[in-house]
């Protein structure tokens, strides 16, 4: 008999007694004395004692029970567990309810495991998450959402033509223009609510348009159209507009505004044409064949303010630049005189160096153009070009002209800009000046003061840590000329 059964016994016969004696004491407690009160608590305590101790080592129904010799094989299977390959373990199909798992199994994702203390085993069911359900195709396993959509592999096929098919289709296509067309309003009602809103956007050609019409009506002040050639010399900057100019008969109009007997109008239709022919060529050609280039040089002659011949000027040296037809027509209606005695003008100082780039471009425009052209693979475009600058001829009337003698007095100006120009155009006209440069004495003199005064400027530089500055390239020039100069 196991000691188990012997426990059984012996809770089942002290509890008859415990309750057997407990009815005797009862009865006695009433009729004896103290002495037999004290005797018989004494002893119920005794019993009550091993009543607790029988209850102690009775096994209860719902407690974990352990037996002999579990413990080594339970050590056992955790090793042979954990021994295991995982992969080679076989996967156990939980479901709704618990089950037991038994060694060797293992237990998919998302399932729900405890430990039984009745039994003592591992049980295993299905996550709470509804609608999961276990798969398995011999290569791989899991769970499956069974609320989902699912769909065959047929019923995917059916899907995708649909869809290519509604690619191909130009009725839906065209419906789902529409759509997008529905959710935006057209420009021609934006245009309105702007208008009513007065906050119409306006386009450049009808700014210009106003802008024009404003500067020929009659009834405007002379304030009013100066205004108006103002904004439009804003707008003609850019290329496209500058065209939008000529196409709109606004070129004439300003060009016939240079004839004008308000010096203000003359001031600011020079700074017009000056804007809108630069780097145009197109508009280039308009303004020559409009008779621009003869009305710019007729105000550059006759008594102008010096603001009015500034602007002329700009506009004069913007027709010229890149457009060896007009520097043609320049030399034919006696422009290089024209700048000579305006040159010479008292009073005309601040536009002496201006009037020397104007040449000084000409000419080195024209050498680049031929070094280039004898690179290149020539062509009918370029053979034209060369042809035009061909007829240009600058540095002979240059030279007839005492521009030999005019231009090394900018040397005395203590302008380091002015003698940098200055020094660029004397070279530029070495070729055709050399003679009388060397017959020039004051040059001869300015050349040496100016040889010494930038030698001590590019030491100063160099102290500095600048190898390269800006005096540095003006003494290369002094340099230069008193090299070319000492040449027979």
């Amino acid at each position: 008999m196991t000691y188990d059964c012997l426990s059984g016994y012996f809770y089942i016969l002290t509890a008859h007694i415990l309750r057997f004696l407990r009815r005797k004491i009862m009865t006695k407690l009433k009729m004896q004395n103290k002495w037999s009160m004290k005797l018989g608590v004494a002893i119920t305590f005794w019993l009550f004692s091993l009543h607790l101790i029988s209850a102690h080592n009775v096994k209860s129904p719902t407690a974990l029970s352990i037996k002999e010799g579990s413990g080594d094989h339970s050590k056992g299977e955790e090793t042979q567990l954990e021994n295991e390959d995982p992969e080679n373990l076989e996967v156990f199909r939980p479901t709704d309810k618990w089950q037991t798992l038994k060694p060797g199994h293992a237990v998919p994702a998302g399932s729900h495991v405890r430990l039984n203390l009745q039994t003592g085993h591992r049980e295993v069911k299905m996550g709470e998450e509804e609608g999961l359900k276990y798969w398995s195709d011999g290569n791989g396993q899991g769970m499956m959402n069974m609320h989902g959509p699912s769909y065959t592999a047929e019923e995917l096929k059916e899907a995708l033509k649909k869809i290519k098919e509604g690619m191909d289709d130009p009725v839906d296509t065209k419906q789902e223009e529409d759509a997008v067309r529905a959710q935006f309003r057209p420009i021609e009602e934006l245009k309105k609510d702007m208008e009513a809103l007065d906050m119409l956007v306006e386009t450049d050609v009808q700014v210009m348009r106003k802008l024009l019409n404003q500067f020929n009506n009659t009834n405007s002040t002379t304030d009013e159209k100066v205004t108006a050639l103002l904004d439009l010399e804003y707008l003609v900057h850019q290329v496209d507009n500058a065209r939008n100019l000529v196409s709109m008969e606004g070129m004439q109009l300003v060009i016939n505004a240079l004839n004008g007997t308000d010096i203000r109008l003359q001031e600011s239709a020079a700074f017009v044409l000056g804007s809108a022919v630069s780097s145009n060529p197109s508009v280039q050609v308009e303004a020559v064949e409009g008779g621009a280039l003869q009305k710019l040089l007729t105000l550059l002659a006759t008594q102008r303010p010096m603001a009015v011949k500034k602007k002329v000027l700009f506009a004069v040296a913007s027709l010229l630049r890149h457009f060896p037809f007009a520097q043609s027509h320049f030399l034919k209606l006696g422009g290089v005189q024209m700048l000579s005695k305006l040159f010479q003008t008292p009073g005309a100082e601040a536009l002496r160096v201006r009037i020397i780039t104007v040449l000084y471009d000409m000419i080195i425009e024209k050498e680049l153009i031929s070094q280039v052209g004898m690179d290149l693979i020539p062509d009918s475009s370029h053979q034209e070009r060369l042809r035009q600058y061909a007829e240009v001829s600058l540095l002979p009337v240059l030279a007839e002209q005492g521009w030999c003698r005019l231009v090394p007095e900018l040397l005395a100006s203590p302008d380091h800009d002015w003698r940098e120009k200055t020094l660029r155009t004397l070279l530029a006209m070495m070729a055709q000046c050399h003679t009388q440069y060397k017959q020039n004495p004051s040059l001869t003199a300015s050349l040496s003061e100016l040889q010494k005064q930038y030698q001590e400027l590019v030491l100063i530089e160099q102290d500095v840590g600048e190898q390269d500055g800006y005096f540095g390239e003006i003494l290369a020039l002094v340099d230069s000329m008193v090299l070319k100069m000492q040449r027979v």
